[in-house]
């Protein structure tokens, strides 16, 4: 039988500890709320009555349900006050000789049966363990912020944590309403591990000028479904926080160069722009605190003038190829007004995107988002053709060919024949350079990547890529077309995976490097994500749906251009390619599809 907890410690009573307070008190635990000073205990006491009373004006907390739960909480200075509690968490700054000093005060104070738990999210347990006689008894609980909200909770073990104390707190984190993952005691656990070299080279993005701060945030929001850009999320973690996890991370974590604060992060934390908490950080808020983002001189000045100024006037677009992204895109331009020329192989090609395209669109009035009359207009908007020759008066082609770069050299060389001056050639390519494609042809200044998102007519991100040699007037022309077709357009420089994909793949590969380590299972580490980081799906339900062959040839794409050591695949992503197992296409991936 898992031990009763009937009253519980918190050091430290900031926004995770006052959050930690809150839990336990909700679920009918008493709770000793400790600080250093009454100030401090003061803010703590604030900080609590202003969540729950924001649960009570949002109808999610009875007024006579908050009553009850700040009456369980006990607020006291000094540690002395923790003498008889079960079980005490620790959620004080992330600075080693401070959490020991505490632990080594809470080894003296506490009763000797009690739990000492710390909720570091980077620190070493074991180094914080070892200051006290009972390090058998001491034990990781990492709630995610905000902790009243959030999910998971990561359970720490280190080699000596008693496995009485892990079944307890496992134990506890169901009482409470949470689920949790054990892990052994490792730079980063899970989620930080994941979650952090993905925010340090978003940073290193926007240090190195590639892309702005609101294109790399809108690109991971839209392209990935995430909940908040990285830029956003470390504003909201605090970047004097980041820095100390991701220092952490690379001391501990056999110092993977991906883990080296980005130099830009050490000098915005001594210049005090640490994010939310201070007003300031990647973006300027309404003041210190607040989530409201306010203008500043950085904030892109967004108008229908300046979208149209140095554009060219696109009407007639051709789309070439048959494919599925082929078939989304023609969709896409003819719903928005465009007239469209397609161009495939022959006939029978042709007949299979007009039926795919008709397909989509009658789904469209049946779910009514589209009108009957709509639909005709689109398709009646759309030429077919089998002859590259129809697309000499077009205004901008996009080509969406097969992803073998000798194919789409040999079709630029072709178009750069056919079409007129001033046309925007534009490739979809999601790999491959776009400054190779743009040198098949005579005028490289007017070759953009536009690299739409699958499925096209549904994905609202397009990726612009400029290449050193694509025009001011090309790019503004590309914005401007994406604005018109209702989608988002980021620009970004002609690198492998452009922002989406070099972001995404890197952290991908991370997981598939932790399992292989057999640090944590499948589950846990999607668990983790989702839970833990709000991420709509895991990274292995996102490796079987996007398939694990194609993930390793982008990242392999990766590797071969930046030649980042932590960026080599995975060797159990190469085995599983070998083996046949590419996800839900085959059945088999990361798991096993064919019995669900």
């Amino acid at each position: 039988m898992a031990r009763e907890f009937t009253s519980v410690g918190v050091v430290g009573l900031g926004t995770m500890g006052a959050g930690i307070v809150e839990v336990f008190a909700r679920n009918g635990v008493d709770v000793v709320a400790v600080e250093i000073s009454g100030a401090a205990l003061e803010r703590g006491r604030a900080t609590l009555t202003g969540s729950t009373d924001r649960a009570v004006a949002k109808g999610k907390l009875a007024e006579a349900d908050r009553d009850a739960l700040l009456s369980r909480v006990d607020f006291q200075v000094g540690l002395d006050a923790l003498h008889s509690v079960d079980l005490v968490i620790e959620a004080v700054p992330e600075h080693l000789d401070l959490k020991q000093r505490i632990f080594a005060e809470l080894d003296r104070v506490c009763k000797p049966e009690a739990i000492l738990a710390t909720n570091t999210s980077s620190l070493s347990v074991t180094e914080i363990s070892v200051a006290t006689t009972r390090p058998n008894q001491v034990i990781g609980i990492h709630f995610f912020n905000p902790a009243p909200v959030m999910k998971l909770v990561e359970v720490v073990r280190t080699v000596v944590t008693s496995a009485d104390v892990v079944a307890d707190v496992e134990a506890l984190c169901k009482r409470l309403g949470k689920v949790d993952v054990t892990i052994s005691d490792r730079a980063g656990f899970i989620a930080n591990a994941l979650l952090f070299g993905y925010l340090n080279h978003a940073v290193g993005m926007f240090e190195s000028h590639y892309a702005s701060r609101e294109d790399i945030d809108a690109a991971m929001k839209l392209g990935c479904g995430l909940p908040m850009g990285p830029l956003a999320l470390m504003d909201l973690i605090g970047l004097d926080t980041a820095y100390e996890i991701l220092d952490t991370m690379y001391r501990r974590g056999g110092r993977d160069r991906r883990h080296a604060p980005v130099p830009l992060i050490k000098q915005m934390v001594t210049a005090g722009l640490l994010g939310r908490k201070s007003g300031r950080g990647f973006y300027t808020y309404e003041r210190p605190g607040s989530p409201v983002v306010v203008p500043d001189e950085h904030t892109p000045v967004a108008t229908e003038s300046a979208l149209a100024d140095g554009t060219r006037g696109i009407m007639t677009v051709g789309v070439v190829g048959s494919g599925t992204m082929a078939t989304g895109i023609i969709e896409v331009f003819a719903k928005a007004g465009y007239e469209v020329v397609s161009v495939t192989r022959g006939a029978e090609k042709s007949a299979k995107v007009f039926e795919a395209v008709k397909t989509s669109l009658n789904k469209g009035v049946v779910r009514g988002k589209l009108s009957e009359a709509d639909r005709d207009a689109a398709l009646g908007r759309i030429n077919w053709s089998a002859t590259l020759e129809h697309l000499a008066d077009v205004d901008l082609v996009v080509e969406a060919v097969v992803e073998e770069l000798s194919v789409k050299k040999a079709l630029f060389a072709s178009l750069d024949e056919i079409c007129k001056p001033g046309v925007v050639l534009a490739t979809t390519t999601s790999s491959l350079p776009v400054i190779d494609v743009a040198m098949a042809t005579q005028r490289p200044a007017d070759v953009v990547g536009l690299h739409f998102f699958n499925p096209a007519p549904i994905m609202p991100l397009i990726e612009v890529v400029q290449t050193i040699r694509t025009s001011a007037e090309t790019t503004a022309t590309a914005k401007a077309v994406c604005a018109a077709l209702g989608k988002t357009g980021v620009v970004c420089g002609d690198r492998s995976g452009f922002i989406v994909n070099a972001l995404l793949f890197p952290y991908l590969n991370d997981a598939v490097k932790m399992l292989e380590a057999s640090y944590s299972t499948a589950d846990d580490i999607d668990y983790a994500m989702k839970l833990g980081c709000g991420y709509p799906m895991g990274p292995f339900e996102l490796l079987d749906v996007v398939g694990l062959d194609v993930s390793l040839a982008i990242q392999r794409e990766l590797y071969l251009e930046l030649r980042e050591p932590g960026f080599a695949p995975a060797p159990l992503l190469e085995h599983l390619v070998t083996a046949g197992y590419l996800g839900r296409k085959t059945g088999r991936g990361f798991r096993d599809h064919t019995r669900r």
